[in-house]
């Protein structure tokens, strides 16, 4: 219920200047925002065979944090596709603003789906690796590690983590993709 709140927000937001909406409109920000969602996917899969979600999990969070590098790519590759092809090669910041909240919207309710295939398919070991590197570490009890480092945890942190980072990332790349 919640997250169709949030799609008819962005529907608002994002048509409220043009007379209909359509899948048309919407087609290159779903498009980029499956390329993100298999991004993620496929960094998830490199993370596990580097080992850092096991044998070098002590080093995951450093690591982890390179993902902004593709991640704001892939935004900047968006924006830059919305405003030629369908800008026409001009495009203002409210503009590619809103492309990147819809993009960010499509990332964000495919986050349970994404958890769930990041934790059940491509790294099942990775929550029992963490609570048990964490509590060994001295790093965090038991119980702190057991709420933390678990599905639900994870689809909700990711979920709004999701919308927080695409929103200030949608912010900033219009800025340098905008062009009159």
């Amino acid at each position: 219920m919640q997250s169709n709140h949030l799609l008819n927000s962005l529907k608002a937001f994002a048509f409220r200047d043009q007379s209909t909406y359509t899948m048309k409109n919407l087609s290159l920000e779903i498009k980029w925002g499956l390329i993100f969602t298999g991004m993620m996917l496929l960094w998830m899969l490199g993370e596990r065979l580097a080992g850092l979600h096991g044998e070098h999990i002590a080093q995951h969070a450093i690591w982890t944090n390179a993902v902004m590098v593709p991640a704001l790519t892939i935004y900047w590759l968006a924006l830059k596709d919305k405003r030629e092809s369908f800008y026409g090669g001009k495009m203002t910041w409210t503009q590619g603003f809103k492309a990147g909240a819809i993009i960010t919207a499509v990332v964000a309710l495919l986050t349970p789906i994404t958890q769930w295939l990041i934790s059940a398919v491509i790294s099942p070991d990775y929550f029992a690796n963490a609570i048990e590197y964490g509590v060994s570490s001295g790093q965090t009890t038991k119980e702190d590690a057991l709420a933390f480092f678990n599905l639900k945890s994870y689809i909700i942190m990711s979920f709004f983590g999701s919308i927080v980072m695409g929103l200030i990332s949608a912010a900033i790349i219009a800025l340098f993709v905008r062009r009159k």
